[in-house]
């Protein structure tokens, strides 16, 4: 008899548990637009191979943060990253030209490591308010001096 109350509190130990996990991971997820990753083929970024991202803002309202993803192996032969951001809302097209640092002076990389690769989300817009609702698109290309540029794995767009 004792062990069948051990074995109901276990249950119940284990349902509660599960719950506390599901409740704790949808209150600590961020509504996210859009999060894309695009894999550059053989970590050659070149200038024709632009990055296009097409997303629905529904609450043109509310303050959206836009960032720029990037994956680069420690062969990357660069401190920093230029690239060329067009903005189209489907009337007007906006440029605007990003240089991201991505290494320490001691040449550190700043990015998030795993193994041979690393991570960075960097911002673009913060608190950026979208003119209406409705369909808009982000191209991203590199604008470095090297073509192809090398030993970039993936490029991506963060809108939330």
């Amino acid at each position: 008899m004792a062990q069948r109350i051990n074995l109901l509190l276990n249950k119940r130990q284990i349902i509660l548990l599960a719950f506390l996990w599901t409740v704790t991971l949808f209150v600590g997820c961020k509504d996210s637009v859009v999060d894309s990753n695009i894999e550059i083929a053989d970590r050659r970024w070149t200038y024709r191979n632009h990055i296009s991202t097409t997303f629905d803002i529904k609450d043109n309202t509310k303050a959206y943060n836009i960032y720029f993803k990037l994956r680069h192996t420690a062969n990357y032969k660069y401190a920093n990253i230029f690239i060329l951001a067009h903005f189209k809302d489907g009337k007007k097209v906006v440029t605007k030209r990003y240089q991201y640092k991505l290494a320490k002076n001691d040449g550190e990389w700043l990015g998030s490591g795993s193994g041979n690769v690393f991570s960075y989300t960097l911002p673009m817009l913060t608190n950026y308010h979208f003119p209406r609702n409705g369909k808009f698109e982000i191209e991203i290309e590199q604008n470095m001096r090297d073509n192809p540029l090398l030993e970039v794995s993936d490029v991506g767009l963060l809108v939330e």
